[in-house]
């Protein structure tokens, strides 16, 4: 088994939710984006590396049916399909348990969200991958949402290095297929008081 697959389908099986390090009740951040960029029912969104986030709860009540949500770890998207099974608006939600690097087919999208899965990626490579994959996701004109750990962020994750970045790193990397459109640091709040600074970043797709 995949070495990664297995590491996050072990979390995701043996930790309860509301105990990891990047848990949030309420997506802030990532709903004010949502909200800011009018994504609505006609929008067809992805969220990579979802794990049991809540943000699949509040697209779908949003009016957002078009959702795929991909990770990794199967574990997790059972956790998110458990909770949507039940709720009718929720029946065109995609569950893809997948690495977001080996994504195919790749969907059609008008806005690609991340928090904190890119800053797994460490070598060049594999972010570079990325960075080609959501160009060929986001449509001309459609956003890209990236958060992960800022400059002065954590070191690691979940036990795993990640790689921090700023505003202006990112820009590069998304560059010449993205334009830049916002940026701003969060400071999250773990379940047991930590504060973990992230960078968010807004990009629009050109051509």
């Amino acid at each position: 088994m995949n070495p990664i697959r297995e590491h996050w389908n072990d979390v995701w099986s043996t930790k309860p939710h509301e105990t990891v390090s990047w848990y949030q009740d309420d997506p802030r951040v990532s709903m004010s984006v949502v909200e800011r960029l009018g994504i609505a029912a006609g929008d067809e969104v992805i969220d990579v590396g979802c794990g049991a986030s809540h943000l699949a709860d509040r697209l779908v009540a949003r009016g957002v049916r078009r959702l795929h949500l991909i990770d990794i770890s199967a574990a997790a998207l059972d956790q998110v399909r458990s909770r949507l099974d039940s709720i009718e608006s929720a029946t065109e939600v995609r569950y893809h348990p997948a690495d977001v690097l080996e994504l195919d087919p790749v969907p059609s999208v008008s806005l690609w969200h991340d928090r904190a899965v890119l800053h797994f990626l460490d070598d060049a490579r594999g972010r570079e991958r990325y960075a080609a994959i959501a160009a060929k996701a986001v449509r001309p004109g459609g956003h890209l949402v990236v958060g992960g750990f800022a400059p002065d962020g954590p070191k690691r994750c979940s036990d795993l290095d990640v790689r921090r970045a700023g505003a202006d790193e990112l820009a590069d990397l998304f560059s010449p297929g993205f334009r830049p459109v916002s940026s701003e640091q969060e400071l999250h709040e773990t379940p047991w008081g930590a504060a973990q600074s992230f960078q968010w970043c807004v990009f629009q797709r050109t051509g």
